[in-house]
């Protein structure tokens, strides 16, 4: 079950790479990088706990609806809620500020 959960999200890393070397979807995503970030960075806990979204709704007394659509970046959740989300996945979460301009 694992590796099948993570084979998704490792698909879409390798399109994702292969789209970057588009100028018009690489202007698109770094326009949108704080929100695709941040949902990456959800889907990649996910994918590292070999978890589902049904999994995950079910350990933060949520649906899965709702973690869909954290994940879908279309959102800012609170902290409360990435706090929620991180133990599920059995993470911590770590909230830190940058200078401008600095990228990781």
């Amino acid at each position: 079950m694992g590796s099948q959960s993570r084979r998704p999200v490792l698909y879409f890393w390798g399109s994702h790479k292969k789209w970057m070397k588009n100028p018009k979807y690489r202007r698109e995503y770094e326009a949108l990088e704080e929100e695709f970030s941040l949902a990456a960075a959800l889907i990649e806990a996910r994918a590292r706990a070999g978890l589902t979204q049904e999994q995950v709704a079910q350990r933060m007394k949520t649906t899965q609806a709702v973690v869909a659509r954290l994940e879908g970046g279309g959102s800012m959740p609170s902290t409360r809620t990435l706090e929620k989300y991180a133990k599920a996945t059995g993470t911590r979460l770590k909230i830190s500020f940058e200078p401008e301009g600095a990228r990781a």
